[in-house]
């Protein structure tokens, strides 16, 4: 149980941790920062948070870990986190690698910890509205899936650009579909990839399709894209079953579409939530609640590992120009 209040340790200062501190303390979480550079000016622009000056003074105040470091360090930070009896909040991916996913995944159990993978997504209305529709039966059996990502390449740090650091557009970018992908149409048997990277080193372009065949026989299309600095962030999906298709565009100002049959069954999708709601505060407040006693989150220790091991299949099938399948993948790959 967490203490009250309860005590969070945030490693990292990099742009995504603008969302977990604020939220953290709107919470009402004491919070914690460690990080080799910004973490001074993360708390004073937040105007909450207390700065240590290394990862063991973190983890002897804290209850719990939020790791929000680059994706090489997870692993290590986690696993420091885990043998001194912290819970931990990780943001995706949770480890570069899938030998480190699953040692992680075994020394939860085996320190009887929690690590809660932060796949955000799963939290914006548009996705949960869609996990709601194919659960309800609302689209029939699903048949074809398609998810698209884009945003400008992130050149505000070097190991973005390193695919053995970041795992590039489809490790850092392009899981968070390929995680809706598996939480909406099952687990994933097969993984195709390609990919493209062109442009100066000072600002390159790099896009990825990745292909997944579902347990189920659906198939899922993922396209990523990280351009030019001018490149507005967009997301769209267009979900296929035999009862009829839900769409979702980010850059259109009607955000949902819909061909059912029905027109008025399209009114079942509308929000129960405040559309305001920041999707990072519903995240970390679920994971909260969990070590308060509540109920399970929406995205396990399971569904983080998952995800590492198809973004990585997609990577053996970039190198090999063939499909992969998960298990070959994960015999590769440990």
């Amino acid at each position: 149980m967490p203490s009250i209040p309860l005590r969070v340790g945030l490693v990292g200062a990099g742009v995504i941790t603008k969302h977990h501190l604020p939220n953290l303390l709107a919470l009402g979480a004491e919070v914690y920062v460690y990080s080799e550079n910004g973490a001074e000016e993360l708390v004073q622009t937040h105007g909450g948070g207390t700065v240590v000056p290394t990862l063991d003074d973190l983890l002897a105040r804290v209850d719990v870990v939020d790791i929000a470091a680059p994706t090489y360090a997870h692993a290590d930070i986690a696993r420091r986190a885990l043998k001194a009896g912290k819970d931990i909040i990780s943001e995706k991916p949770l480890t570069r690698t899938n030998g480190e996913a699953s040692e992680l995944q075994r020394l939860a159990e085996a320190t009887g910890r929690r690590i809660f993978p932060a796949h955000v997504v799963r939290y914006f209305p548009e996705y949960k509205r869609l996990k709601d529709a194919v659960a309800s039966g609302l689209l029939g059996d699903l048949a074809v899936l398609r998810f698209a990502r884009s945003g400008s390449f992130p050149t505000r740090s070097a190991w973005f650009a390193d695919p053995t650091l970041s795992g590039g557009i489809i490790m850092d970018q392009m899981i968070h579909d390929l995680d809706v992908a598996r939480w909406v149409a099952g687990d994933v048997t097969a993984v195709s990839a390609t990919s493209v990277r062109t442009g100066p080193d000072e600002a390159p372009i790099e896009a990825a399709h990745v292909l997944l065949t579902h347990e189920s026989g659906a198939i899922s299309h993922v396209a990523g894209i990280w351009g030019p600095a001018h490149l507005k962030f967009t997301t769209e999906y267009s979900v296929t079953g035999t009862a009829g298709t839900l769409s979702h565009s980010s850059s259109e100002e009607r955000n949902y579409t819909t061909d059912y049959p029905d027109a008025s069954m399209s009114v079942q999708l509308t929000p129960a939530s405040d559309p305001v709601a920041s999707p990072y505060f519903l995240e970390l407040q679920e994971f909260v609640r969990a070590l308060d006693g509540g109920p399970n989150p929406r995205v396990s220790i399971a569904d983080g590992v998952a995800a590492v091991r198809i973004a990585n299949a997609a990577l053996q099938s970039l190198h090999s120009g063939q499909p992969v399948t998960i298990a070959a993948a994960e015999r590769s790959l440990a």
